[in-house]
């Protein structure tokens, strides 16, 4: 923990500090060697959060983010289960930041409790696994309403390079059949540079991507999923439209940060747009 009780005062662990859990009452000693993250943890039991995980330099920088009033906040369901959100937001918004692996089961508990809860998670340990392909225009701009993208993968290039289908087109080919943009795998193909430029002026920050085995449960997440990969921008996990291809949106992590000091729902983060430079 970063933050324990020491009188009436939240205070980081220093040298023989001594203070109480703010969750559980308990007594709490400063752990603050020369080869350590300095923290605090529980004198005598296992720490109170059974959610608890070893705090890294990564995590604790994701806290430092935030004013201390936002770091460490006990939540209590009506039940009276008690759990401590990584950072909880003013506006109510729980932050939890993961940098270990996760089941499916207490993923799911999580989102249960939290509700208006947003993932961060630790992507650096899998950035190798991870490619981020061509441009796709907004989901709710013009030209993307009739446009069926081939799901791009790692062997497959062509589509990494963006590969499509017409739906009016392949409709009027097949009029005998009922086409949606959800069933939609045959017709002529056409390629991202027919419509290089439509697409760049309807960008906002979408792209396909293929994550080469893959830590599944983020992608079953019922909550917001934002990968760090350590620079100024996180990638958000979404599903791009009824065809259900994968995508990631690019969110500046600045609009991130400002987000959700003022923003009351999780989902409502970064929706209400600015033009970005592309990625790639």
């Amino acid at each position: 923990m970063q933050l324990a009780l020491v009188g009436a005062e939240r205070l980081e662990a220093f040298a023989g500090g001594r203070g109480l859990c703010p969750t559980c009452g308990a007594a709490m000693i400063a752990k603050c060697g020369p080869r350590i993250l300095h923290h605090w943890a529980h004198a005598s039991r296992r720490n109170c959060d059974p959610w608890w995980e070893n705090e890294t330099e990564w995590h604790r920088a994701w806290k430092n983010l935030f004013p201390e009033a936002c770091r460490e906040i006990s939540h209590t369901a009506p039940d009276g289960e008690i759990h401590r959100a990584d950072i909880k937001t003013p506006t109510g918004i729980v932050i939890e930041v993961q940098h270990s692996a996760m089941t499916d089961a207490e993923r799911q508990s999580r989102e249960a409790f939290y509700g208006n809860l947003v993932w961060v998670i630790d992507g650096r340990g899998f950035r190798d696994n991870f490619d981020i392909y061509h441009l796709l225009p907004a989901p709710e701009s013009e030209i993307a309403r009739d446009i069926a993208w081939a799901k791009a993968t790692r062997p497959m290039q062509g589509a990494a390079a963006g590969l499509f289908f017409r739906l009016s087109e392949t409709q009027r080919d097949y009029p005998d059949r009922t086409i949606t943009k959800a069933t939609l795998t045959y017709g002529r193909i056409y390629g991202l540079r027919d419509i290089q430029a439509e697409v760049e002026q309807a960008y906002r920050g979408h792209h396909q991507y293929d994550w080469v085995r893959p830590r599944r449960t983020w992608l079953d997440a019922a909550c917001p999923v934002y990968i760090d990969f350590g620079d100024d921008y996180l990638l958000r996990l979404e599903i791009y439209d009824e065809s259900n291809l994968p995508c990631v949106r690019y969110v500046a992590k600045a609009k991130f940060l400002h987000d959700v000091m003022v923003e009351t729902d999780a989902r409502a983060i970064a929706t209400r747009f600015y033009p970005i430079g592309k990625q790639a």
